[in-house]
This record gives C-alpha cells, structure tokens and sequence, in this order.
C-alpha cells in the first residue's frame, strides 16, 4: 500500500515539472487518492492502423503541439482532450526521467505525475480511447510478469483485463522506482 505521507514525499525524487529533458511528447501517471492507498488510471487506445500503440494499454497524453508553449501545457491539453479531466485542478507533484519509443526512437515521453483531488468524472474521447481502467497501486507490484505475444515475450503488468507493456511498463516500472525509493 502506498500512503497518502509517500505521495506526500514524491516531490522529492521527482524532477520538477519545468525540466522537459528534450521530450517531444507527454503523459500522466494519474493517482486518485483511495483509501489507504492509490490507484492509477491506464487506457486503452482505439484501433487505429496509423497508431503504433493501436489497441494497447497506454497512459493518457500525447505529442506536444506548435502552439504549446512546454510539455505542461501539452499534457494539459491532452489530457482533458482524451478524458475531460481538467489538470489545472489537480497536485503535479513532478516528471519522471523521459523513454524514448523503441518503435519511434526520436519519439521522447515525458511522464507527469499527477495527484487528483478526489473521484473524477472522466469522458473519454471515444476517437482515441477505447475505454479506461483505474489499478490500485498495490496491484501494479503485484501483477508483474513476463507476457508471450505471437512477436515474442516481454515484461509485462498483467491485470485480470489488460496487459502493460512496452513504453508504458517502462514509465509503470520508473514510477514505482520512485515510490519505492521516496523517503519513508
């Protein structure tokens, strides 16, 4: 379980929100504080032959437009874009280091960490977002694996419904680095 004190404290191993670290693209971690622990929202995406992440689990965001003036804003505008949930009312307690795509290395993701304020009312955007789970944090370190595709097998979080993996099980795994190591 993670406590409402560790949330608390992840600003101190996270970076600050104004280091961009050269990403082109952004996502959000969203937490929505439940109980005596969190959990985490994962969508997945429509499918989509132009998309490469078509069908898969992902975290909300995408790529920084012309018109935004920093990754902020783009995760920002992203965000309410794919789910209606306004950012600009919630804690961003600070990024993660970027990933780089492996199918599109000069694609660099910037993940935000977002502490929600309360149970949001999300609308998916039904041209990008297939639908959304929400993943108690306890079940994210419980569930990790290895899952076999027809491709090959990676590591994995595998959920009675969805599996994460690829970019996504990087920015999970990077996060949980990060509660693991904030001080107690």
């Amino acid at each position: 379980m993670v406590s409402a004190e560790a949330i608390a404290k992840l600003p101190k191993v996270l970076k600050p929100i104004s280091n961009e670290q050269g990403a082109n693209a952004a996502v959000a971690l969203l937490l929505k504080p439940k109980r005596s622990d969190f959990d985490l929202l994962l969508v997945k995406r429509v499918e989509n032959p132009s998309d490469t992440w078509s069908g898969q689990m992902a975290l909300p965001g995408g790529k920084r437009e012309p018109k935004d003036k920093s990754l902020k804003t783009t995760v920002m505008r992203e965000i309410l874009e794919e789910t209606g949930v306004e950012l600009s009312l919630c804690q961003l307690l600070g990024v993660l280091d970027v990933v780089r795509s492996e199918p599109k290395p000069d694609f660099k993701i910037l993940p935000f960490v977002v502490l929600l304020e309360g149970e949001p009312k999300l609308k998916l955007n039904k041209a990008e977002l297939e639908t959304f789970i929400w993943v108690p944090y306890e079940e994210v370190i419980q569930s990790k694996g290895i899952a076999t595709f027809s491709f090959g097998k990676f590591p994995a979080y595998i959920f009675a419904n969805a599996i994460v993996w690829g970019v996504t099980y990087r920015i999970l795994s990077a996060f949980v680095e990060a509660v693991e190591v904030s001080p107690k």
